[in-house]
């Protein structure tokens, strides 16, 4: 018959490669269930042929104790696969009163029954963990072998017995934690591996967003001033259209290296890149640049910073004149992006703006860095970044290279 119920509808809405993929993680092995410790009830054979012989006394009292053990049994057992039930204050009271019945059984009629003794801690070993679990096991091993002493009756030498009933527990917990380990293992893997696919998913994204962001207002600005300068000068705006062609293809390229996960900005192409973008959007770009050689990591990073100030700038801005300063101490380095455009109406707090301005603030702290960005005291806007002057890699090892968008 076909299967019903919420699995079974997941698994229909499931493509047929999904699917097989989903029964073949369903058939990994996995914990135990309940059902494999049942069998073990046949332990208590012995003491049921007692039941129809004239070796038990009370024939009623005894099967009475016989059904109540096994129904316990299997009420701590089921229990004890489960965390919630195993670890509620009802399972130790059946486990407390299956202890009792076990112990009476044995007291009162000795022989099979001690038998009882392994079986209890079988139950003891689904439910009970850590030092509880070896207290509970070395009591009930001594209290089965003082049983099996003063009966006298017993199948087995009592220290056989005794031994018995404590590996019986043992190897029980041992085999439960083991397979719920596994299983905490599996499941850790799996969101480590999902956590990977969303992370460069995320960093795919990210780039790809910036680069077409920044490349297309270069495109936009760039065919507007084609088209400003093409009734008065062609040369100059065809100029302006070869650029337009220029930055069309060097896209192109960046995109297939972000697609790999190779690219790498710098700052020295950033700032070529802002002055052109700046002159035609009829903007006077100036750079100073001082103090130590910085990393390839640092420079790359300032470079994204420099790309989303300038894409900034050529949006909102409507300013006429943008400078760029680099400089910093052996420790640090600083960029400083100033415009004269018009400010935000309302302030943004320190070092959050836009997407990006949001996105550079969480990755230069990632390295250990910082961004600000807000009004000049003399008008126009600021964004000044620093950072180490040998920025921090992400855990994986990779330079930190694109804006968090």
């Amino acid at each position: 018959m076909f299967g019903s119920g919420p699995q079974a509808c997941e698994e229909r809405r499931r493509p047929r490669a999904e699917r097989r993929q989903w029964r073949k993680e369903r058939r990994r092995p996995g914990p135990p269930g309940p059902y494999v410790l049942l069998p073990w009830l046949l332990l208590g054979l012995g003491a049921f042929s007692n039941l129809f012989t004239d070796e038990t006394s009370n024939p009623w009292i005894g099967g009475l104790g016989l059904f109540s053990f096994n129904t316990l049994y299997i009420a701590v057992v089921f229990r004890g696969f489960y965390k919630r039930t195993r670890e509620s204050a009802f399972t130790y009271v059946l486990l407390a009163a299956l202890a009792a019945i076990t112990l009476g059984l044995a007291i009162g009629y000795g022989g099979s029954w001690l038998l009882f003794f392994p079986l209890l801690s079988l139950a003891c070993g689904t439910i009970l963990r850590n030092r509880w679990l070896a207290l509970g096991l070395l009591g009930l091993a001594v209290l089965a072998c003082l049983v099996a002493v003063w009966r006298g009756d017993s199948a087995s030498t009592p220290w056989t017995l005794g031994y018995g009933t404590f590996i019986s527990g043992a190897v029980t917990a041992a085999l439960l934690t083991l397979s719920e380990t596994v299983m905490e293992l599996r499941s850790t893997r799996q969101e480590l591996a999902r956590t990977a696919v969303e992370k460069e998913r995320l960093r795919f994204s990210r780039d790809l967003h910036d680069l077409l962001g920044h490349t297309i207002s270069v495109i936009v600005v760039k065919s507007e001033a084609a088209r400003r300068i093409a009734p008065h000068d062609m040369d100059q705006a065809l100029q302006q259209v070869a650029d337009i062609e220029s930055v069309g293809r060097q896209a192109l390229t960046e995109i297939r290296e972000a697609v790999t996960g190779y690219r790498e900005g710098s700052l020295a192409t950033e700032l070529d890149r802002a002055r052109s973008a700046l002159t035609a959007a009829g903007m006077e770009p100036t750079v100073r640049r001082s103090g130590p050689p910085l990393s390839p990591q640092t420079e790359a990073l300032l470079g994204w910073v420099v790309r989303e100030a300038v894409t900034n700038v050529l949006r909102h801005s409507s300013a006429t004149a943008c400078a760029f300063v680099i400089d910093g101490t052996p420790d640090r380095a600083r960029l400083t992006v100033t415009d004269d455009g018009r400010a935000p109406a309302a302030p943004p707090a320190p070092g959050i703006g836009g997407t990006g301005l949001r996105g550079l603030t969480e990755r230069l702290a990632a390295a250990g860095g910082s961004l600000e960005a807000g009004p000049g005291p003399g008008g126009g806007f600021v964004v000044t970044a620093e950072l180490p002057a040998d920025a921090l890699v992400e855990p994986d090892g990779n330079p930190v290279t694109g804006p968090v968008r």
